[in-house]
């Protein structure tokens, strides 16, 4: 099964609750932190609400 990997790469200062929330259920918090995730739609949904604050990378 691939892998994704989601890095944070701007700060949640003035975004909406509900964008900071999907950060977090991402685990992630603070610029530059990064999680490995097992690639699915869930995990690719949350990416896509919060595209403008963090970067993604494939692994296979």
């Amino acid at each position: 099964m691939s892998k994704i990997t989601v890095t944070q790469t701007k700060s949640l200062i003035a975004t909406k609750d509900s964008l900071c929330k999907v950060v977090e259920g991402l685990g992630l918090g603070r610029i530059g932190k990064s999680r490995t995730h097992k690639d699915n739609n869930c995990i690719r949904g949350m990416i896509n609400k919060v595209s403008h604050l963090v970067e993604y990378k494939l692994h296979d």
